[in-house]
């Protein structure tokens, strides 16, 4: 089912829970179409998906493994069969593991950077080739993390991955400008894994001046600003409740 002429199309990558989940479902509600992929999470994508469509009938999903770019290929030609615009892309979906120095492997940084780098690499790519052809201004969020700017034990391969997620914002932005507005958030400490004790969020609620963790809403607010703002591009809104400050 086509969208109608007036709605606005939204495509973001890894969105079938967590944080992507919420930004979807936040577009939806502001009047968007919304085309997510998913890797594996099937049942959370339908559920997901349900949930979409009580707000935006048009919603779509489609199984896309982003380190592999044949897989973004087939997921675009699937988002153009289906949608006739794409106002805004986000690319949310992202590999997150320790990785001590010592002991990374090749499967590890193959892992880690070709999903986060490489995957948000050419899904900006693709998006672009759909966005410059229309006649109105359209917009890229990638995600990137605090941990582009600190110096993190244990996560070489990640945080080297959303440095690059940085430069190629700009890169991006700099290029396409002014058809393509293209920017990036950063987000602080948002949801900690389940192993980790109260301890390890006592030491890192002491590095954060506003003393809470980041939920998925504070993201949301700056997503949403960034879909509609018509004067920023290649900047990067950190929502990190001032740890960056330490």
């Amino acid at each position: 089912m086509p969208e109608t002429a007036e709605e606005k199309v939204c495509l973001i990558t890894g969105a079938s829970g967590r944080l992507g989940k919420a930004m979807a479902l936040a577009l939806a509600q502001h009047g968007y179409a919304v085309c997510f992929t998913y890797r594996t999470s099937l049942l959370e994508a339908r559920q997901t998906l349900k949930e979409l469509r009580q707000y935006s009938p048009h919603s779509q999903m489609i199984r896309c493994d982003i380190a592999k770019v044949r897989s973004i290929e087939n997921a675009f030609k699937f988002f153009e069969r289906r949608f006739s615009r794409l106002d805004l892309c986000i690319t949310n979906a992202s590999n997150f593991f320790p990785t001590p120095l010592p002991n990374v492997s090749e499967k590890d940084w193959d892992s880690l950077v070709d999903t986060n780098l490489k995957g948000t690499f050419f899904t900006m790519q693709y998006a672009a080739r759909v966005m410059i052809k229309q006649p109105f201004c359209a917009r890229i969020i990638t995600m990137a993390d605090v941990a582009a700017e600190l110096v993190w034990r244990r996560y070489a391969p990640y945080t080297v991955s959303k440095v690059g997620v940085i430069h190629l914002t700009k890169v991006f932005a700099k290029e396409f400008a002014p058809k393509i507005l293209v920017n990036a958030i950063a987000p602080g400490t948002m949801l900690l894994h389940p192993d980790r004790d109260k301890q390890y969020e006592r030491e890192i609620l002491q590095k954060i001046p506003l003393k809470r963790l980041g939920k998925p809403e504070d993201v949301v607010k700056a997503m949403l600003f960034l879909a509609e703002s018509d004067y920023m591009t290649g900047q990067v809104v950190t929502v990190d409740g001032g740890r960056m400050l330490y």
